[in-house]
């Protein structure tokens, strides 16, 4: 495998970047800015302090096209004059791929630059990079909802995306990769659709953020996906109150717009234009606060679909400083956490001492096994609880187990089979939901009707589940 292929949207950009990006110093002229681009093929330069190496600014081909050669400029002049140096985006080279990805579609944008901790510059991403990294008709899909001017150019987008998701796992697409691609898409989607909502309406004048809840905040939205959404905001010394109410017509026109486009309105009200997920900073805070300090099953309930959370639109310092108080938090709320683990463990994988599966008693899906939730659900319901206990603030599951062991919490050499469990669960689903006849039955599958290898390792991943729940009732004592 190539360490291209070996790549997915989770990686850090230090393992993205290709090569060194070509510099110029500020006083470099324009004519020199260009002949290196010339020289190098390349279609951007990077312009740096002379002393440290920091970037500045950055010159590109459409830079030389709408600045320089529409105004008829002078090439003499120094390149720093018509550089794009004002708002520049820059992300840590910690940072993942995705996340990139998202900084260009919120910012209509088509590079990153891309810095060490001392902020020097390391590298720099563009869209075409991470096309190629997507594959499979993604370019095109990302390109036309970039260029979408209406609802009606959405809502056919999302129906590529579903038929490209199809199509892909129909090809042997793995369930990581496609399961990313599908969140991603969906993500650049859900942004167009906020921008071109927020032409219509003027919400209030102060820093909010569009978030992502459960399947979708922790990148792994199948096919069959319903809305889970909230907003946050800078309330500031202003009423909250008053704030939420200027943003609440706004968030339930994204809700209906995203509806339209294939996202059902979610029957448990888990959307932004619910006044109680339309909260500030301080509310957010406070009431994740309160569900810490609970054992009630509805603060239980609560935690397993709020704390998979994280930014879609809007500045990401909000929900990070909500992030870093639960991560600082949440290990201390040892009652909270074996509450949430006696819930975890009640749900037994469907597998038994003598027979291959264990049915449940259901009349309308007979000898199925639902593989949401019994199979997947045990795999996040594990992660979560363990990351939670441990202070990590990954919202994935595979991305907190992968962190789970590296601080030595899960050996290893088992981590790698837990995951592909997972994933196995998850691939099984996606097939499932491409050909089921009803909502009901999208997550169900007859063992029977699976050839006997794909029967051996769904087996198998159910083991792995049994064993990341008995790593929580080891931990907890249950």
């Amino acid at each position: 495998m190539t360490r291209q292929a070996s790549l997915t949207l989770h990686s850090q950009l230090a393992a993205f970047i290709r090569k060194k990006p070509l510099t110029v110093m500020p006083d470099a002229t324009l004519r020199e800015a260009v002949q290196a681009m010339s020289e190098h093929r390349v279609g951007s330069v990077i312009v740096v302090e002379p002393i440290g190496g920091r970037p500045i600014g950055i010159f590109t081909l459409r830079d030389l096209l709408h600045k320089v050669a529409a105004k008829h400029c002078d090439f003499d002049q120094m390149v720093m004059s018509v550089m794009s140096g004002s708002g520049l985006l820059m992300l840590n080279w910690r940072s993942t791929i995705y996340q990139a990805a998202l900084m260009m579609a919120r910012h209509g944008v088509h590079h990153v630059i891309v810095v060490d901790a001392s902020g020097r510059l390391a590298g720099i991403v563009s869209q075409e990079d991470i096309y190629e990294l997507q594959s499979g008709g993604g370019k095109a899909i990302s390109g036309a909802i970039r260029g979408a001017r209406d609802m009606e150019a959405l809502v056919a987008a999302a129906d590529d995306i579903r038929r490209l998701a199809e199509r892909m796992l129909a090809e042997g697409f793995a369930a990581e990769p496609l399961t990313q691609l599908i969140s991603s898409l969906n993500d650049h989607l859900t942004v167009r659709v906020i921008e071109l909502t927020l032409e219509e309406f003027s919400p209030p004048k102060v820093d909010w953020g569009w978030l992502s809840f459960g399947s979708e905040g922790r990148f792994e939205q199948t096919l069959s996906t319903d809305q889970d959404n909230g907003l946050i905001f800078d309330a500031g010394d202003g009423d909250a109150e008053a704030l939420r109410a200027g943003f609440l017509p706004f968030a339930k026109a994204v809700n209906d717009r995203l509806a339209a486009c294939g996202f059902p309105l979610c029957k448990g009200n888990v959307m932004a234009s619910n006044p109680e997920l339309c909260l500030s900073k301080d509310e957010w805070r406070q009431k994740f606060g309160s569900w810490l300090q609970s054992n009630n099953p509805q603060a239980l309930l609560n935690a397993t679909i709020y704390f998979d959370f994280r930014t879609l639109y809007g500045p990401e310092e909000l929900a990070e400083t909500l992030r870093e108080w639960l991560v600082r938090n949440a290990p201390s709320a040892t009652l909270f956490l074996r509450f949430m683990a006696q819930n975890a463990v009640q749900v037994e994988p469907p597998i038994g001492m003598i027979r291959d599966f264990v049915f449940e008693k259901n009349a309308e899906f007979p000898h199925t096994l639902d593989l949401k939730t019994s199979g997947a659900r045990l795999f996040v319901d594990a992660a979560r609880i363990l990351a939670l206990a441990n202070g990590i603030g990954e919202t994935g599951t595979a991305q907190r187990l992968r962190a789970l062991a590296e601080q030595g919490k899960l050996g290893r050499d088992d981590i790698g089979a837990v995951i592909d469990g997972f994933y196995f669960i998850q691939q099984l689903r996606l097939r499932q939901q491409q050909v089921a006849g009803s909502e009901g039955a999208a997550n169900r599958v007859d063992p029977d009707r699976l050839n006997e290898l794909d029967r051996l390792i769904l087996k198998e991943a159910f083991k792995q589940a049994r064993k990341l729940q008995s790593r929580l009732q080891m931990e907890y004592r249950l």
